[in-house]
């Protein structure tokens, strides 16, 4: 049986450096066969953000979809419909997140839509206290 995860952000990230401590952890989770992988459209819209405006090194927006491209063969890509804003506003409701946090709430409201309570992340503290959610680090 397959392991239904979504991959946050930061895994996309730290996949593709290869100097961050997370590399080789990330191409784990993402190379994984029993590992069904998901996405939101939220996560690769931060993913393109980081790319573009990194200070070490900077990739412009073309390259960057480039790599984003081939990220996504094995990952199925999740955007949000009614169900996922119904989850959204009871999540808000329940756990009263102000500020940046708020974009956390949404990224776990699209994957609890779909069926997904598995979360890869690094971020463990975005997520933590979201109980629908399990945290694989």
């Amino acid at each position: 049986m397959s392991n239904r995860i979504l991959v946050d952000t930061n895994i996309l990230i730290y996949s593709i450096d290869a100097d961050s401590k997370f590399h080789q952890k990330s191409l784990e989770i993402l190379l994984d066969p029993e590992n069904e992988l998901y996405t939101t459209s939220k996560n690769l819209s931060e993913f393109l953000v980081v790319l573009t405006r990194a200070e070490t090194v900077r990739i412009n927006v073309i390259d960057a979809l480039g790599i984003l491209s081939e990220l996504l063969t094995d990952i199925t890509i999740l955007y949000p419909n009614e169900k996922t804003h119904l989850i959204f506003y009871e999540l808000l409701k329940k756990y009263k997140p102000v500020g940046l946090k708020i974009h956390d709430f949404e990224i776990a409201s699209i994957s609890l839509a779909n069926g997904i309570d598995k979360i890869a992340t690094k971020n463990k503290s975005d997520f933590k206290n979201i109980e629908e959610i399990k945290i694989l680090d």
